[in-house]
């Protein structure tokens, strides 16, 4: 039965990393990027919302994105991309997340650089080829009794990046809010387990390794 869309699903998501800087194209002093959204407790007292069963769609508001770490002509810099494109579906049923899938337009990851957004677009993802990336849980989940304050639920499921599927473990952090369920989470990635090679071009150097994360609003 489809239901009006749950304010779901970090379930994270997107995107890797290995971003790339073309010259002249960022700034080595500049501030690191800010840290990832991630739920938040409800305040005290707030009317949360009743039973969390049925079929769902990711609703709008919903975000994913990557960071990664950067040496830049010697300065350590960190670059995150973020993008509301998410789309997906959820079932809970008796309680339990049977299933989910959740879908990433990789094209609209933007950074501060256009260049290196291109860079990234099409020597790195091939979103030509590849134009989403994905998050799909693979067993069912028992979810435990949901409230205003926020609690870790381990999901297992596989993350496709680049045409590349792997098994991945995620600790979600999960709240129920007066419009439904809030979650957020982010997955470690080694980008060479997913055929990605980061990007080594002498003036920088993009760690091999970085985090993708989602979360609602």
């Amino acid at each position: 039965m489809s239901r009006r869309a749950w304010v779901l699903l970090a379930i994270p998501v997107v995107l890797v990393l290995g971003l790339v800087l073309g010259p002249l194209a960022y700034a080595a002093l500049q501030d690191d990027a800010p840290p990832a959204a991630t739920v938040q407790a409800q305040p005290s007292g707030a009317e949360l919302s009743s039973g969390t069963d049925g079929s769902w769609t990711v609703s709008d508001g919903s975000t994913a994105g990557y960071r990664v770490d950067e040496v830049l002509n010697g300065a350590d810099v960190t670059v995150a991309g973020t993008t509301g494109q998410v789309s997906g579906s959820v079932v809970v049923e008796g309680g339990a997340l049977e299933s989910a899938e959740v879908v990433v337009d990789v094209a609209s990851v933007p950074t501060d650089s256009a260049r290196r957004d291109a860079y990234f677009r099409d020597s790195i993802m091939d979103v030509g080829t590849h134009p989403t990336a994905t998050f799909t849980v693979t067993g069912p989940v028992q979810l435990p009794e949901l409230s205003g304050t926020p609690v870790t639920v381990p999901v297992t499921g596989e993350l496709t990046l680049a045409g590349e599927t792997r098994a991945v473990q995620v600790d979600l952090s999960v709240v129920r809010t007066p419009e439904g369920v809030d979650v957020s989470g982010s997955i470690p990635v080694v980008f060479t387990d997913f055929a990605i090679e980061p990007p080594n071009l002498g003036f920088v150097r993009v760690d091999d390794q970085g985090t993708v994360s989602s979360c609602c609003t």
